[in-house]
């Protein structure tokens, strides 16, 4: 098996101006990386390269062959849709008639492409699928957070189609957003939160990296004025399924929307955006919860306590999280001075943990705005939307605004 990636090798590019609308009105839309030899450690040849494909009836033998190395031989393929993604779909693909091992099994990996649902699709080519490759291309190897290893990336091209050739988790278990998770499964997960964002923590770098988001005044008076109009629709959207005070926190942050994204961020770092049970895999070995984390597209550059807010906030029933928060937010901070970060107080922490929950109805309502509506993702929104309008009156985030 490929052993994980240090980086990932671009080897074919084209600028393309105002494709990528993340942020940059001229930017390298298609990235083609490849992954090192197996053996020897060596670049992979040009030759090999596996181009995006439309469909995944389109990764044939060959293509998974130019993917994987000349080291991985198999007769056949067979590949079965996984996952829960709104903005990608993601298929488990069975190797057939392996004959040739390297120094771990590889009988199956996953692949993840963009989605076949138009709207979604669109939605994920205006920067998310960007994110997602840019990630394993430039950022993996800079954390030590737990993340699935990315056996080959490439794309996204100038129709927006990507492709991820990525380690096979099983029998790790996706986590399930409606039910929620027990706090034993919390506490993995914010632990491996923390091996995001101490790595990089305050790293000035961060801010010069030109596909990541770094949201600017324009930038932030943009989102206010798209979540104030989201808002007003996600409102009438769901009208039978929102409680009163529901509706007045999402009212009341709309207009506080742009100020909150560009407040505390003298205190930065990657934050993955989006750092909820859906994205997250679950294993349970010897009694221990180990977690990984995959869904690269919202990666962006700001204050630690959105991720660590929304997680909890949106991960744990109201009862559960109240009874669990301190000490969840406690084994993050101490996960977090691990990497020799100073100057950050436990109490700073939960402020900034109290000040982050609006990452919870800002990526719920927008979400729900520019997807597809399907039952899951519905009964999804609303579960989200809750709990964490919930957290917002039992912490008072209100105030903080």
């Amino acid at each position: 098996m490929p052993s994980r990636l240090s980086r990932l090798e671009p080897f074919a590019s084209i600028t393309v101006s105002n494709y990528d609308t993340n942020y940059s009105s001229s930017c390298i839309c298609h990235i083609c990386c490849c992954v090192r030899c197996f053996k020897e450690g060596k670049r992979v040849s040009e030759q090999i390269r596996a181009m995006p494909v439309e469909h995944i009836e389109e990764v044939s033998p060959d293509w998974m062959r130019r993917a994987l190395g000349a080291d991985v031989e198999f007769s056949d393929l067979i590949s079965k849709p996984i996952g829960t993604g709104q903005m990608a779909d993601s298929f488990r693909v069975e190797l057939i008639g392996l004959q040739k091992k390297t120094s771990a099994e590889l009988s199956s990996v996953v692949v993840k492409m963009q989605a076949a649902n138009e709207l979604a699709r669109l939605a994920g080519a205006g920067g998310s699928y960007k994110s997602e490759v840019s990630f394993y291309a430039d950022l993996a190897s800079t954390v030590s957070i737990r993340t699935p290893e990315c056996y080959y990336a490439t794309g996204p091209d100038e129709d927006g189609r990507f492709a991820l050739v990525l380690q096979d988790m099983a029998p790790a278990q996706q986590g399930d957003q409606l039910l929620g998770c027990s706090p034993e499964q919390a506490r993995a997960a914010v632990v491996n939160l923390a091996g995001l964002h101490g790595p990089r923590w305050c790293d000035p770098s961060l801010k010069n990296i030109s596909w990541l988001r770094y949201v600017t005044q324009v930038e932030a008076e943009y989102f206010q004025e798209t979540l104030a109009a989201s808002t007003k629709g996600f409102i009438e959207h769901y009208a039978d399924r929102l409680t009163e005070p529901e509706v007045q926190v999402l009212r009341a942050f709309a207009p506080k929307c742009g100020s909150w994204l560009l407040d505390r961020r003298d205190r930065f770092t990657l934050v993955h955006g989006d750092y909820r049970l859906d994205n997250l895999l679950f294993a349970n070995t010897n009694g221990e919860v180990s977690v990984s984390t995959v869904d690269w597209q919202t990666l962006e550059v700001g204050n630690p306590g959105r991720d660590l807010a929304y997680f909890l906030g949106n991960s744990l029933l109201p009862d559960q999280r109240r009874a669990h928060e301190q000490s969840l937010v406690r084994a993050y901070h101490d996960a977090l001075l691990s990497h020799d970060i100073e100057d950050y107080s436990f109490e700073a922490c939960m402020d900034d943990y109290r000040f982050g929950q609006f990452q919870g109805p800002l990526i719920t309502i927008l979400a729900a705005h520019g997807l597809a509506h399907t039952e899951r993702g519905d009964d999804m929104f609303i579960a989200m939307c809750s709990r964490a309008c919930e957290a917002i009156r039992d912490l008072g985030s209100l105030e903080l605004l």
